[in-house]
């Protein structure tokens, strides 16, 4: 009866799903007007999973199915690890919050069993070749008084944000970008390209997500990201889900030697890592959109001005001629309340970047658990701008394998095969 996943889900989250009045203890967190969650508003986010303090309430947990495909002789597993997840890994393994565990993270999943180990990075990289393309083909057409090229453009990284507008504005469905998150790129290219590359079917490959999302469990299984019933993305484990995985392994994770990801899919810039952090997905695309739109080299690296921890923040940067207004939210009712003002017209941007979870993804409903402390948030992002600035490479379009990618397998980016496999679409959802 604490009601903080209550306070969570109708107060930051702005969702109102979860309802405990009048409904006695052993219903105190089941949706509104008894239907299952599934058939309502709720998006997933696992926020209410990340505040409960008695473990009441967890995630669907895909660790058995895992281990089966890891022990099947006849199958290729394939693993990725999203940004945030290297920022916060260590915390449950004996490891100082803000320790970066890139490598440490690396050789634990090879010594699980898992065939190849990539980095959702490489497809983050990917994203910003397609969405930054996007947003410059949007802009242009706009600019030239097509109106059928309606800005802003949203991001639509989160699969929480993204069910949430689905639900909530319907009416507003040409705004969000149609690039498929990061997870979602990696499973359609390493089911296509990379399956290609080894000489074996879809059938045969499992791709395994290591994420800090517990809506991206329930991304993974959206129909439409698959191909006649074959997943792009078979598995999503949350951060915590992997940590009690290694210590299940009985796997001394601190002493461990740092390894390198595999290739193809696992060379990522800068700019990828920053995904990680509110704000992140934003400036990694300008970083992108503006030496493609004016074809000069960008007078500053690290955007300052897209960076904080404010639940709304705009900016207003020069790219060429154009000064663009950009925006950032993370958590979803301060989505809701800047969305109301575009669409009553009050607020007018270019481009919006939101991110569900307080903080960004470094704040994930399957991240270890922070309660509340934002000492220790402010460590993960440290330490996601931190892996950045140690980079080589830190605009996307700089990844030579993501070159690669597009010179041998996809043409360009918004090209029909970019489409056919990077992209997707939205519907309209109840609105209960």
């Amino acid at each position: 009866m604490c009601r903080r996943c209550e306070s969570m889900c109708n107060e930051v989250q702005d969702c109102s799903v979860l309802s405990g009045a009048n409904r006695g203890f052993d219903s105190v967190v089941a949706p509104a007007f008894d239907m299952s969650l599934n058939e309502t508003v709720c998006t997933n986010c696992g926020q209410c999973v990340a505040v409960c303090p008695v473990g009441a309430l967890v995630e669907k947990d895909h660790t058995a199915e895992v281990i089966e495909a890891l022990a099947d002789p006849e199958k290729v597993v394939v693993v990725q690890t999203a940004p945030a997840v290297r920022a916060a890994l260590g915390e449950p393994l004996g490891m100082e919050p803000g320790s970066l565990v890139t490598g440490k993270m690396v050789t634990a999943l090879r010594k699980l069993g898992f065939d190849y180990v990539f980095d959702t990075n490489f497809t983050a990289d990917l994203t910003i070749m397609e969405e930054g393309s996007e947003l410059l083909d949007r802009l242009n057409r706009h600019l030239a008084g097509d109106e059928s090229a309606r800005l802003p453009i949203l991001t639509s990284c989160c699969p929480a944000w993204v069910k949430f507008f689905e639900h909530q504005f319907p009416d507003m469905l040409d705004l969000p970008s149609t690039a498929k998150s990061p997870q979602q790129m990696f499973g359609s290219i390493a089911k296509s390209y990379f399956a290609q590359k080894i000489d074996i079917p879809r059938e045969k490959m499992v791709v395994v997500s290591i994420m800090p999302c517990l809506a991206k469990k329930y991304e993974a299984a959206r129909p439409e990201f698959a191909v006649d019933g074959n997943p792009d993305v078979d598995y999503v484990l949350s951060t915590r889900e992997l940590a009690s995985l290694i210590k299940a392994a009985n796997i001394e994770f601190v002493t461990l030697a740092d390894e390198e990801f595999d290739q193809p899919l696992g060379e990522a810039t800068g700019a990828a890592v920053i995904f990680g952090a509110t704000g992140g997905v934003l400036e990694a695309a300008v970083r992108t959109a503006y030496e493609v739109a004016t074809g000069q080299d960008l007078p500053k690296i690290d955007f300052q001005e897209l960076r904080g921890i404010e639940g709304v923040r705009t900016a207003k940067l020069k790219v060429g001629d154009l000064e663009l207004k950009l925006g950032i939210v993370h958590k979803l009712s301060n989505a809701r309340e800047l969305m109301e003002k575009i669409r009553s017209g009050e607020e007018q941007f270019h481009a919006i970047e939101v991110m569900s979870c307080p903080g960004g993804c470094i704040g994930g409903g399957g991240q270890p658990y922070h309660h509340g402390c934002e000492e220790l948030l402010e460590k993960r992002t440290a330490a996601i701008y931190r892996d950045d600035r140690n980079n080589t490479l830190r605009k996307s379009h700089e990844n030579p394998h993501v070159q690669e990618l597009y010179k041998n397998f996809l043409g360009e980016p918004l090209s029909d095969k970019s489409h056919e496999l990077l992209h997707t679409h939205y519907r309209k959802r109840s609105a209960l």
